[in-house]
């Protein structure tokens, strides 16, 4: 491939996207495996699910493109057929029954992990504030949360938030709110788990003596925040990285295929500790 766009569509508001750590650290990694073959990420942001069929259409039209990536998979999604059906090579970041090119991480087993941190530091109520339901990835981590809490003994209490920092103080107080209440929470982004620890802060709770946080995502603003957030650890830039030699294959022709994405560990801070006494 010599040259050409790589088209990414986001679907939200633009000011979301713009404190959304991930999306720029991904977005980086693709940069820096396409510059090579004189590539770049155009990177276009839409209200929603319409909007993005029609710059899909728009794209294989003019001929914008050369590929397209596509990203948070919902179940029955319809774009990769969409953008099949308009000739667009594309790869999906994430799972899909389908035969297309596709990065996919391995989340269930990060919740796994990170259920067993917690319950391995006495935590027997544990809390979790996800990200919006029609998420694959957000299924795959509510599947492996509720086995891996079976085996292990635990209970869990699951409210969905959709990754802003509203959403965030909003599933703290529901979760707080149960009867009995988390001592350890987990979030599906470090927005949300960021946001909560700072209205937790501001209500007198300590963090980790009274409630231990756990962020899905780990960025430099868990690093920043104070306490530092604990947090599922994967790296970003290297997903991003194996994203863009995944379209750099599917453009020059190679086999589509599936590619693994980087590994995920828990990263611990000082946002999680034992259980407190009873």
């Amino acid at each position: 491939m010599a040259g050409g766009l790589i088209g990414l569509v986001l679907t939200g508001s633009a000011a979301r996207v713009g404190v959304e750590p991930f999306f720029m650290e991904l977005i980086a990694g693709m940069e820096e495996a396409l510059a090579p073959a004189g590539a770049t990420v155009l990177l276009l942001v839409v209200p929603d699910l319409a909007a993005e069929l029609a710059t899909y259409r728009r794209w294989a039209g003019d001929h914008t493109v050369a590929a397209v990536v596509v990203v948070n998979l919902v179940h029955d999604d319809v774009r990769p057929a969409h953008v099949a059906g308009l000739g667009l090579p594309a790869v999906l970041a994430g799972r899909h029954p389908g035969p297309f090119a596709k990065v996919v991480t391995a989340d269930a087993a990060a919740m796994t992990t990170a259920i067993e941190a917690l319950s391995g530091l006495g935590h027997r109520v544990i809390g979790r504030v996800s990200g919006p339901a029609d998420l694959v990835h957000t299924a795959e981590r509510t599947t492996a949360m509720r086995t891996a809490a079976t085996r292990r003994g635990v209970g869990v209490e699951i409210v969905e938030g959709d990754y802003s920092a509203e959403s965030g103080v909003r599933g703290l107080r529901e979760l707080l709110a149960c009867r009995p209440a988390p001592t350890a929470i987990v979030f599906d982004n470090d927005v949300m788990a960021v946001a909560a620890e700072q209205e937790l802060i501001r209500s007198g709770v300590s963090v980790p003596a009274q409630i231990s946080l756990l962020a899905c995502d780990d960025s430099p603003l868990c690093e920043l925040a104070v306490p530092p957030l604990s947090a599922l650890s994967t790296d970003v830039h290297e997903h991003g990285l194996i994203l863009g030699r995944a379209v750099l294959d599917l453009v020059d022709g190679e086999p589509v295929r599936e590619h693994p994405g980087p590994l995920i560990s828990v990263r611990q801070r000082e946002s999680t500790g034992r259980a407190p006494a009873v």
